[in-house]
Order: C-alpha cells, then sequence, then structure tokens
C-alpha cells in the first residue's frame, strides 16, 4: 500500500532544527523509533502540508530523508500569541503547581472548544506570567530523516472522527 489520502501511516525519524541563520547547525530534537513510532492519518493530521506531501506515494520500508523550510513548517513566529495571563488562573485546584510556571516550561492546556494545546512560559511577571503560544517549532527549519515503519488504511471511524496522532 502506498500513503495516500485515508491512510494511517507510522514512521520511524529523527527531526533535527536550525534557525534561519546560515551558520546554524542541525540540533536533534526527537527521535521516534521502533519501540515509538510516529503515527497520523495522512490527509488530515495537521501537520504541515509540505510534510505529507514529501511522503506521498511512498511505501512501508522506503527511507525519507527532507528539509521543510520556515515557512513550509510551522512559519515565523506571531508576536500576537505572545500574551500575559494572571497566575491565579493557574492554581491547585485546576492541576497546576507553582514550579510548572518557571521560564521555558510548557504548560499542558485546553482550549475553549475542549482541544488540548500547550504554551510555553516565557517570563514571569510577578502576578501574570507571559506566555507564547507559537508552535514551539515555528521560526524553526525543520530536517528529517527516517523510515516508513507502517501503513494501512484509516477505518471509517478513524475517517470521520479524526485519528490521534501520536
Amino acid at each position: 500500500m502506498k500513503i495516500e489520502e485515508n491512510a494511517i501511516v507510522g514512521l520511524t525519524y529523527e527531526l533535527k532544527v536550525t534557525n534561519e541563520e546560515s551558520d546554524s547547525l542541525p540540533f536533534s530534537v526527537e527521535v521516534r523509533d521502533q519501540d515509538d513510532p510516529f503515527y497520523f492519518l495522512y490527509g488530515d493530521s495537521g501537520l504541515p502540508k509540505t510534510f505529507e506531501e514529501k511522503l506521498e506515494n511512498k511505501v512501508k520500508g522506503d527511507s525519507f530523508n527532507f528539509t521543510l523550510t520556515v515557512e513550509e513548517a510551522y512559519g515565523k513566529p506571531d508576536d500576537d500569541l505572545i500574551v500575559s495571563v494572571p497566575k491565579a488562573q493557574f492554581n491547585k485546584e485546576q492541576g497546576f503547581e507553582e514550579e510548572m510556571l518557571q521560564e521555558g516550561n510548557f504548560l499542558p492546556l485546553i482550549d475553549e472548544d475542549g482541544y488540548p494545546m500547550q504554551a510555553k512560559v516565557v517570563k514571569d511577571l510577578g502576578e501574570e506570567v507571559l506566555l507564547d503560544f507559537n508552535h514551539p517549532l515555528t521560526g524553526m527549519n525543520l530536517h528529517f530523516d527516517g523510515e516508513v515503519f507502517a501503513i494501512r488504511e484509516a477505518t471509517e471511524q478513524e475517517k470521520e472522527e479524526g485519528f490521534k496522532v501520536t
């Protein structure tokens, strides 16, 4: 089976990132191996479109090596997604501990529609905390080197309800 619309695809890979500076060296940020492959629904993954396009028509066992530019990946940071939020919103009753609000940490959050999201703690402002809601890989070139681990047809339920990217 080829990677095409409505296929559940499993990948093993190493992801390295660089910023836009020409002398930037690739830095490894994620490795997904055979014990923990990455699965997604092709055509409805929420991943960058170019990522899926680079994998189209590959079959199980095919290797891949490609780079997504900042523009092809998650784009440049959006200053409107950096906001101050009162610390009082992050209390123990909601499952937050004070140490979670340290600079550099990622907070697991849920949007108003119930979807999971995350924000990076940029700065402690005393009574407020500065949060960055940009994707963690915003502003980065993404370098993928891996192999197609598995491919199968999505079930009707997965097509209708979506497939949780893992």
